[in-house]
């Protein structure tokens, strides 16, 4: 059998490395070096800045440095922990970054447009700027105070334009940023700023969609988290919607809080005169009126339910469930405001909840007789005060009862002026 012979090879024969194998050494300075020459020769004209950067894209390996580039955009040079900047080389700073131009809009909008280019250019640098604005203001309490009010006004206008999501605010609330009131600070120049480009509806929305609405007290130093001093804040900086946002919020919370608290005391089997006396308390503290209280109350209990599905059997079902706290809702509708909110509580229940839409008639009438609503508030309804929602069906279904209660009010009013005339 014949054998394969193996080839010689010569002694120190170096074996070739293809080039995609080969792995150049980390060298953010080296990186840092190239841009900062190449931004040295602009002479700080922004036109010929983002020119260069579109063309310096091709040669330079902004994939792999894409942090540094924007840190050398935003500070002037590598930004090491802390916010300062490495001082290795013989060139480590640039003037012509943002923490050196001037703090007007217009210089700010013209950087901002800089950025954008870029972006739009590379659209692999979207999410290493997301990334990279996570750190960067982590770094604020490092920065000047004049770099944090810039820095503040660009964030607000990349919120703006969505080159960051607002949720990058978050990283602020920082025990080390919050404490001396830094957090806080930039948070109401990037407000007005962001105010001032998109209005307050955006920045509400933005807000909103951050996850900040219910945060805003967390901005604030430890010793200054009072609710007069959030308000004073945000009136002088004319934010007043922040205001408003931060109560609705706050009343939500504490809807929901409630809401717990009730199904607790049922689920205890309190009796309904210290539940009554425990939401009274609690509404009291919180300034929720009864017309929301008695909305609150009614979706709670109906949420315990445990509803059949077949529609001929829920009705009664409902009134049975509904019997048994009627004592309660009787002690919270008090208004006819109160009386009105939980008919068309009722209402919407009823209609978004298709097999309760016959029980209508049958729990109102409930409510009726155990005077939990009035003759008055039901007959308004009937007139003007229902929504839209079913509206044809529900009133039809009311057409006798409030006939009945119509006549016996006017044989009411008949026996009263017979009595007069006497």
């Amino acid at each position: 059998m014949s054998q394969k012979i193996e080839r010689p090879v010569l002694s120190g024969q170096r074996i070739k490395t293809r080039k995609r194998d080969e792995r150049e050494k980390y060298d953010p300075t080296g990186f840092r070096d190239a841009v900062i020459a190449g931004l040295e020769k602009t002479d700080g004209d922004l036109e010929q800045i983002s020119k260069y950067l579109d063309i310096a894209g091709n040669k330079l390996d902004y994939r792999r440095y894409g942090e540094v580039l924007f840190d050398i955009l935003i500070a002037g040079g590598l930004l090491v922990p802390g916010g300062s900047i490495c001082q290795d080389g013989e060139k480590p700073r640039t003037n012509y970054c943002i923490f050196d131009a001037p703090e007007s809009m217009e210089s700010m909008r013209n950087h901002e447009q800089v950025f954008v280019k870029l972006i739009r250019r590379y659209k692999y640098l979207e999410k290493m700027f997301e990334e990279e604005m996570g750190k960067v203001l982590l770094f604020v309490k490092g920065f000047t105070p004049s770099e944090r009010i810039k820095l503040a006004r660009m964030t607000a206008l990349w919120l703006v334009n969505g080159s960051v999501p607002p949720n990058v605010l978050l990283v602020l609330n920082n025990e080390h940023l919050i404490k001396d009131g830094i957090a806080l600070e930039f948070l109401l120049e990037l407000f007005q700023t962001f105010k001032q480009e998109k209005g307050i509806a955006y920045l509400i929305q933005a807000l909103k969609k951050g996850g900040l609405e219910s945060k805003l007290m967390d901005f604030f130093p430890p010793n200054k988290r009072t609710e007069e001093y959030f308000k004073q804040v945000f009136l002088d900086k004319e934010l007043n919607e922040i205001i408003k946002l931060h109560k609705a919020q706050a009343s939500q919370e504490a809807k929901r809080e409630l809401q717990q608290t009730l199904i607790d005391d049922i689920n205890d089997e309190k009796a309904h005169n210290e539940i009554t006396a425990d939401i009274k308390e609690f509404s009291a503290r919180n300034n929720i009126p009864d017309h929301e209280i008695i909305v609150i109350i009614w979706s709670t209990i109906m949420s315990l339910g445990e509803w059949n599905k077949k529609e001929e059997l829920v009705t009664d079902q409902a009134v049975r469930h509904l019997k048994t706290y009627c004592t309660l809702l009787q002690a919270f509708a008090s208004t006819d405001r109160s009386e009105l909110a939980l008919i068309l509580k009722v209402q919407e229940f009823c209609y978004e909840n298709m097999n309760f839409m016959k029980a209508f008639q049958k729990i109102i009438l409930l409510f009726y007789k155990t005077e939990v609503l009035s003759e008055e508030i039901i007959l308004r309804w009937y007139k003007d005060g229902h929504s839209n929602k079913g509206k044809m069906h529900f009133l039809e279904q009311m057409r006798k009862f409030v006939e009945w209660l119509q006549s016996a009010e006017e044989e009411s009013e008949s026996e009263d002026e017979q009595k007069n005339g006497d």
